[in-house]
Order: C-alpha cells, then sequence, then structure tokens
C-alpha cells in the first residue's frame, strides 16, 4: 500500500510542473529576437574545443548561460 502511495505522489509530482510553461523574454529585445540570439550563443559554445566533443546537456547549458549574459532570462508563464 505505501508503494502505490509513493508512486502516485512521484506520478503527480511529475505532472503538476508539466502544466506551466517557461519562456525566454529580455527587457529590450522583442522576442522575435531569441532564435537568432541563441543561434549566435550556440554558434560561439560550439567552437569551444572543450565542448566539441561534450554532450548535449553540457552544450545546452552552456548556450543557456551565454544567453543569460546577454540579458535573456526564463520565465514561467
Amino acid at each position: 500500500m505505501r508503494m502505490l502511495w509513493l508512486l502516485t505522489v512521484l506520478l503527480a509530482g511529475l505532472t503538476l510542473p508539466a502544466c506551466s510553461s517557461t519562456e525566454w523574454v529580455h527587457p529590450n529585445k522583442p522576442s522575435e529576437e531569441f532564435t537568432n540570439e541563441y543561434n549566435r550563443c550556440q554558434n560561439l559554445v560550439l567552437r569551444d574545443p572543450k565542448l566539441q566533443q561534450g554532450s548535449q546537456l553540457l552544450i545546452l547549458n552552456a548556450t543557456e548561460r551565454c544567453l543569460q549574459k546577454e540579458g535573456w532570462r526564463l520565465v514561467e508563464q
């Protein structure tokens, strides 16, 4: 019985965050500019020799750090 309760709590915890959405926003730039900024940051990251053989997660994290340095913020809607 306890195992069923734990499974129910786990599934509820995983599905509740799926109800919200997030979006990258910049205080001074339109949302249409995000794709250009993302591509530029990703190209910069992929030039780093340490990340060229890295996992996709490392590349994604480095790209997101670049976006944050440019002023973009991930906000929950």
